[in-house]
């Protein structure tokens, strides 16, 4: 089984401006359109935890969270209102100063999220465009290591200037012991065209992303892979987890996620996956089809549940 069930967490946007301009960003163009939950949305998903006890944990999240002054109120709420565990998705930077990450520990945030770019500074800071946030996310994943009631996770979006990277970032990273799940999101654009060419084709990013699965998995660490054919990571095709937690967000940018035009495939109406999201508008439009990579799932290989 995974290591986390979605299901039992919820995820509200809290915050939508950053300090980095990761070139992967895919809110980029909407980060100033789009508004954050409102405290009033907030304080009603916390009295409707705290009467029926629905989620486990509470996922906090927009652009950089850590931006908000009152983060560790936040935690602190949440854990009042009856939520187990409070996670932050941040790209780490502030955690490398060990009082922030004490009084966020301190708070109740027992979970984090964290954005690992690449597998050396060099690359980590182009994709970021802020020379020494490498040495500042590694720094705040060291800090975090000491705290024994803290677990980490980490996402490296897999794009055409990380995949050759994705093993090294697992082998960078193999000493934390509080590490327990790694994540490889896949690029996509927000819109029809890769604009900014940072696709890449599925079958030269496979054996960088099936690599960095097993030897993941051999440190112990369960893996989940987002936004990749389920019929092209062979033996690693378990780890194909599309299914997210429950998400408060501005509706306004669904409209925009929309033009992705995800589950397009040739093998479509003969594939048994119940995870895989297929290929989207701009992959076609720049790799087309594929048919000929890509093989329908069968009944007995498909998992129901989209579960290891």
């Amino acid at each position: 089984m995974r290591f986390f069930d979605h299901s039992q967490y919820v995820e509200l946007t809290v915050h939508f401006r950053c300090n980095l301009s990761c070139e992967h960003c895919m809110i980029e163009g909407t980060m100033d359109r789009l508004q954050p939950q409102s405290m009033e949305m907030l304080q009603q998903v916390l009295a409707h935890n705290r009467a029926t006890g629905r989620w486990q944990g509470l996922i906090l999240t927009g652009s950089e969270v850590t931006l908000r002054r009152d983060l560790p109120e936040l935690a602190r709420q949440a854990r009042r209102h009856g939520f187990r565990h409070v996670r932050i998705q941040t790209h780490g930077m502030r955690l490398a100063k060990m009082d922030y990450c004490r009084e966020l520990v301190d708070a109740g945030v027992d979970e984090f999220f964290i954005s690992v770019t690449a597998g050396d500074a060099a690359t980590h800071d182009a994709i970021t465009k802020a020379p020494g946030s490498f040495d500042r996310t590694l720094q705040g994943l060291e800090n975090l290591d000491g705290f024994a009631q803290v677990i980490t996770m980490t996402n490296t979006v897999v794009t055409a200037r990380s995949y050759r990277q994705l093993p090294v970032v697992v082998q960078l990273l193999s000493h934390l012991r509080r590490l327990v799940q790694m994540h490889f999101w896949t690029y996509w654009p927000m819109g029809e065209k890769d604009e900014k060419n940072l696709i890449v084709r599925h079958t030269e990013a496979a054996p960088y992303l099936q690599s960095a699965v097993r030897l993941a998995r051999r440190l112990g660490r369960d893996v989940e892979v987002k936004n990749f054919p389920e019929c092209m990571l062979g033996s690693e095709r378990d780890a194909l987890e599309n299914t997210q937690p429950e998400l408060f967000i501005d509706p306004a940018f669904w409209t925009e996620f929309d033009r992705n035009g995800f589950k397009q495939c040739a093998h479509r109406d003969a594939c048994n996956s119940t995870q895989c999201l297929g290929l989207n508008t701009a992959y076609i439009d720049k790799f087309g089809w594929e048919e000929e990579h890509l093989t329908p799932v069968s009944p007995r290989t498909a998992d129901p549940k989209g579960t290891c």
